[in-house]
């Protein structure tokens, strides 16, 4: 079969993928075979496949976080011939093969429910960034954040996470502010539900103070680095902010006086190992409260012959919302 393949690379040279032959019986171990249907590129998938980054530490290896398919073989019993699933992450794309493939074998574990009522190309367009951005709402209510309290930021607001976690916060009542360092997607943040436009550089420009006026009752940051530490230093008396991402980097220059003098808390968001009983409620409550409009205008189409391209744009910060790639749908 025709995949995306990274393969190990020379003494000195970068890890980037190609497309090549690649057969079956290359795929790792796993009780159930899919038929991919459909896949999305994320930022960690543009890493892999220009090799700007380590991500792939196993080869050779087909890239892909994300993956709906179609199951044509299990050994499995709770998973049958025919059921249409979806995974997002458990090391796929970067220590087990991925999706950028027409098939692919994995372990039934790792394996959710296509939820009622969302076909194949939206649980794609939803993906890991819009289950992140679920797991972040979710962590937020946990805390007993309520849109009562005041207003939502979210950073990198233009990107997957970002776009799914403004949908899914307006749809719940939150007057939603969207961080973001291009302006000219004003109206594009405006109709997902964004009520405000903060420019980035507020956050990401200089050290931030330990202190700053309190303004967010709390705060979904795909971005991390001096933007975290500045958004923490106006979150308000009891407030929290859903860190899930660290595109800026993985430092935080802050200071504890968010923690001990306002009570903030930092609440890590991992998406990729989170428990399966994690995973079904996010994706049971994706079904009900994503907005379907406001993820079709996030959302464009390709094929895998496009992802090497939209994987260099995704980097330099060119991609808004959500791509699904069409595998073999």
């Amino acid at each position: 079969m025709r995949a995306l393949v990274v393969d190990k690379p020379e003494a000195g040279q970068t890890a980037r993928a190609a497309f090549r032959d690649f057969a079956e019986a290359e795929l790792p171990e796993g009780d159930v075979l899919l038929r991919v249907t459909h896949s999305t590129v994320n930022y960690k998938d543009g890493l892999a496949v220009t090799g700007r980054a380590p991500v792939v530490r196993r080869f050779p290896m087909v890239p892909g976080i994300d993956m709906v398919g179609v199951v044509e073989e299990s050994a499995a019993p709770a998973v049958k011939p025919g059921d249409h699933v979806i995974l997002n992450g458990w090391g796929v794309g970067e220590t087990h093969c991925g999706a950028y493939a027409p098939r692919a074998r994995v372990k039934a574990d790792w394996l959710v429910p296509l939820p009622e009522g969302i076909a194949p190309a939206e649980a794609a367009a939803i993906g890991t960034a819009g289950y992140t951005a679920m797991l972040c709402v979710m962590a937020l209510e946990r805390h007993g954040i309520t849109p009562d309290r005041g207003p939502v930021l979210v950073t990198g607001a233009a990107g997957g996470v970002g776009s799914v976690a403004i949908a899914l916060l307006s749809r719940l009542g939150w007057y939603v502010a969207a961080s973001t360092g291009r302006p000219e997607e004003q109206a594009y943040l405006e109709s997902l539900g964004a009520k405000e436009v903060v420019p980035r550089d507020r956050y990401a420009g200089g050290p931030a103070r330990p202190l700053g006026k309190e303004v967010w009752a709390a705060a979904v940051d795909t971005v991390g680095s001096k933007t975290l530490a500045g958004v923490l230093a106006e979150v308000r008396y009891g407030g929290a902010v859903a860190a899930c991402g660290l595109a800026q980097g993985m430092d935080l220059p802050a200071s504890v006086a968010p923690f001990i003098l306002r009570g903030v808390a930092l609440l890590g968001v991992d998406s990729v190992m989170a428990p399966r009983p994690l995973r079904l409620e996010a994706w049971s409550r994706l079904a009900k409260d994503l907005d379907r409009d406001a993820l079709r205008a996030m959302t464009t189409t390709a094929t895998l012959d496009q992802v090497p391209e939209i994987a260099g744009r995704i980097l330099a910060g060119q991609v808004r919302g959500r791509v699904v790639v069409e595998i073999g749908a």
